[in-house]
């Protein structure tokens, strides 16, 4: 089951029927499937005070991963906490749309429940042809639900 979660932040998630059955897809395209995947929409101050705590950086970061299943497991249980302000920043920085941002740190967060690593360059760059194709695959079908 995937939930979303609203935490100190103002947030409002739209199409969330629609992102569920995204996220259902990109991992099928993994041989996996959804299990118990809580993703938080917080403020930077409390995803700075978890990057702390449990990944030692003193520093804002727009999502994190914290999985619960090995990557051989067909199910995935997993946390994503995703800061809203920075996300925000991010988009402006990087000259994209709120909406499509906030989808690629969804989608990016799903990968690392699949497995996907971005550690290295190599990864890194993996990682954003995977968010890519995660994309397309939902503009894909928003277009057939017009």
């Amino acid at each position: 089951m995937i939930l979303f979660h609203i935490y100190n932040t103002d947030f409002k998630l739209s199409n969330r029927r629609a992102i569920k059955s995204w996220i259902t897809a990109v991992l099928g395209n993994y041989g996996k499937k959804p299990g118990d995947i809580n993703i938080i929409f917080c403020d930077s101050a409390y995803l700075l005070e978890i990057n702390k705590k449990y990944l030692q950086h003193d520093y804002c970061t727009d999502v994190i991963t914290f999985p619960y299943t090995g990557e051989k497991s067909a199910k995935m249980d997993g946390d994503i906490f995703i800061d809203v302000e920075t996300v925000r920043l991010n988009a402006k920085k990087y000259g994209q749309t709120f909406e499509n941002e906030m989808l690629r740190v969804i989608i990016h967060g799903i990968l690392h429940l699949a497995g996907k690593d971005d550690s290295t360059n190599e990864q890194q760059a993996e990682m954003t042809n995977a968010e890519d194709a995660a994309l397309r695959i939902f503009k894909g079908k928003q277009e057939n639900e017009i």
